[in-house]
């Protein structure tokens, strides 16, 4: 009897909560980038945006950087004290395990009350917005390839960057917004600007391509949990809580100066693509959207509220010395008066007050760093890296060794090399590891067609090189 009686009390809640549940009651504008799952339904066509209405199982994909949707609810979010965590609204994409396709947010509170998103935005500002690799007023230009407007898509950014958006095997539709189902986009080339973040990638692999989730902030980074989804995700450990997906504070929100700004309600909502990253087979990152829900007042659910977000580091570091950027947070806003204490795994590596590393030794191990808060040891973040600092520098200990040719095009071989060597690394600039070659012989040639213009720095047994790729 008590049984059946608790039974019937938490279908009764949960019905409640489905009943009250508030979701997306409207879409204002949608602009998608180019992308493989643009002008293809289910994901990328006009109708894709209405699936996100009342729901949580929408298809929509806003393309490659830039492609963004604004949404509102029933009625104005209210940034509750009572929210668990702190959270306001919580949103739905389709991430997996090491595989997540951040998207920046946005809110906007209705100053002018006309009931339309004609006012301010405001940044809600996760875990990558103080990160040095991150543009805060990123534009990038989208142009239809001249002598094949139904190929690639070209794309050239404001700081210098240009390549193309590439066609794969599976989505042959054209990847730019046709001008029928996307008036508002010119037929021929458009800008989209928004805020930038590097992420991390990792596509040396081609079978088992990787796109890191992101530490909060960011729709299309978490994956969903278990109901009812308006009880939030904790943004702030690294398991999966609750309803799962990603959870925003409006407390989160800055202005353009990256001020914090308090907003007691919001009432629109824009999400928007903040990576512009290729990843091969994979094709270009492109932030996918499948629903939203309001947070209902709960002061009763509590939890860890610190966090330490270390930037990404190298797969592999080449240089004698290397800046880490660390931030701590207290309920998403950053906090400048607490203190950090650090651990290295490795006694000879040197961290100075500026947070520089120095690697006075050659070297080729592993290094863990561990960050603790002070005033709260419970809370600690851990990253690794490779230290591959060769004896006499960058050109490696048998400087005979070389690549040839040297600019190389799409193939490069090595050339004077010592020793027998069975595996090669590719590194590009910021030590990241793009392309394996697990079966190399002397004198064969290495496919590099799949990388991008640049320097890099091809790992063989001890020998450690530089390649130019144009």
């Amino acid at each position: 009897m008590r049984i059946r009686t608790l039974t019937l009390f938490l279908f009764q809640m949960f019905a409640v909560n489905m009943i009250f549940a508030q979701h997306i009651s409207k879409v204002w504008e949608y602009v998608p980038a180019p992308g493989q799952f643009i002008n293809e339904s289910p994901w990328g066509v006009p109708s894709s945006a209405a699936s996100l209405i009342g729901g949580m199982n929408g298809t929509l994909s806003l393309g490659a950087f830039g492609g963004y949707v604004v949404f509102s609810f029933d009625a104005p979010v209210e940034n509750h004290p009572d929210n668990p965590f702190g959270i306001d609204f919580t949103i739905f994409g389709n991430p997996m395990i090491d595989w997540s396709e951040p998207a920046v947010v946005y809110v906007m509170k209705d100053d002018n009350d006309n009931g339309l998103p004609d006012d301010t935005w405001f940044q809600l500002a996760g875990s990558d917005y103080f990160f040095s690799s991150t543009i805060h007023d990123y534009q990038v230009t989208y142009s239809k390839v001249v002598d094949n407007p139904s190929s690639d898509v070209s794309w050239s950014d404001n700081v210098g960057n240009y390549g193309l958006l590439y066609k794969n095997a599976i989505h042959q539709q054209p990847y730019y917004p046709l001008h029928d189902s996307f008036p508002d986009v010119a037929a021929d080339s458009y800008l989209l600007p928004g805020a930038y973040i590097a992420g991390k990638t990792d596509a040396s692999h081609p079978g088992n391509v990787k796109s890191y989730k992101r530490a909060f902030g960011y729709a299309d980074n978490d994956f969903r949990g278990t109901q009812p989804f308006t009880i939030p995700n904790n943004p702030y450990t690294s398991q999966k809580e609750n309803s799962g997906g990603d959870a925003f504070d409006i407390d989160w929100a800055v202005d353009n100066d990256g001020n914090y700004v308090d907003l007691d309600v919001i009432h629109f909502v824009k999400v928007q693509n903040a990576m512009m990253c290729d990843v091969g087979l994979l094709g270009e990152i492109s932030t996918e959207i499948t629903g939203a829900v309001d947070v209902t007042p709960d002061n009763s659910i509590t939890g860890q509220l610190d966090l330490i977000v270390i930037k990404d580091l190298p797969d592999t570091i080449f240089a004698e010395t290397y800046k880490i950027e660390a931030f701590v947070f207290h309920k998403g806003r950053l906090q400048y008066d607490r203190n950090i204490v650090w651990n290295l795994s490795l006694d000879f590596v040197i961290l100075d007050d500026n947070l520089v590393l120095s690697f006075p030794s050659c070297s080729d191990v592993t290094l863990e760093i561990t960050a603790t808060l002070e005033d709260n040891p419970d809370v600690s973040t851990t990253v690794s890296t490779v230290i591959a600092r060769p004896c006499g520098g960058i050109e490696g200990s048998t400087p005979s060794a070389k690549p040839y040719p040297n600019p190389a095009v799409d193939h490069f071989s090595i050339v004077d090399i010592e020793e027998n060597v069975s595996v090669v690394n590719v590194f590009d600039i910021a030590g990241r590891l793009v392309l394996q070659d697990n079966d190399y012989s002397s004198g064969c040639s290495i496919n590099i067609s799949g990388l991008k213009k640049g320097l890099y720095v091809v790992v063989a047994g001890n020998n450690v090189m530089k390649l130019i790729i144009q």
